[in-house]
């Protein structure tokens, strides 16, 4: 049993089977990151009062960014819903039944939409609420310090914005049609347009020391 934060990680198979995925790819940083989004966005959720399916809620936290990697990506194909069908797969082999494989699908396909998340399932809201947390600071003040300090612990966050921004830019760039009303249409946008800078604010230190 592991515990990160005051947060128990699910340790069923479908938990297993989802790491497993992530570290898959070789990538460090992306299984950190991961695992940060879950154990935020159950705090976040705490704080507020929803309670989400902590497995399904793990693996769309997991996955969501999966869809930027090579080996997981689609041409022509938004990154978040080749992400959504992994965790999908993930859950349909777990025995899931048909209303928990779409709760884990809808949490990884809408977590770079703004506002719509916070609206359905906590799964939803929490994946969003966790990733918002991880990549630009939101909501670290619903998080007592000493958490936030035991979670970085466990996995720290060493350039993870500029590692981070780098895999988004290679994972959408060969794919323009799938960036509309993104964040991935915020990184690559014509930089004469009037709109938050993303890449910026991903390498801003917003969380604390």
């Amino acid at each position: 049993m592991e515990w990160i934060a005051g947060v128990r990680l699910p340790d069923a198979p479908v938990a297993a089977a989802a790491d497993a995925l992530v570290r898959g790819t070789g990538d460090a940083a992306l299984f950190h990151h991961g695992r940060r989004v879950f154990v935020l966005g159950t705090l976040r959720g705490r704080r507020h009062g929803q309670v989400a399916d902590p497995e399904l809620l793990y693996v769309a936290a997991l996955v969501h960014a999966l869809g930027l990697v090579p080996a997981h990506r689609t041409p022509g194909r938004r990154f978040e819903l080749d992400g959504a069908d992994l965790a999908a797969r993930l859950l349909l082999d777990a025995g899931r039944g048909h209303a928990d494989v779409r709760t884990g699908w809808l949490a990884v396909a809408l977590h770079t939409t703004p506002e719509v998340p916070a609206g359905l399932e906590p799964e939803v809201a929490l994946v969003a609420a966790g990733v918002d947390a991880d990549l630009w600071g939101d909501g670290l003040a619903d998080v007592e310090p000493e958490l936030l300090r035991a979670l970085l612990t466990a996995h720290p966050r060493r350039d993870f914005g500029e590692r981070y921004a780098a895999l988004l830019v290679a994972g959408v760039r060969d794919r323009p049609p799938t960036r509309t009303s993104t964040l991935a249409d915020d990184v690559l946008t014509d930089p004469s347009r009037p709109r938050p800078d993303p890449l910026a604010a991903l390498t801003r230190p917003a969380w604390p020391a």
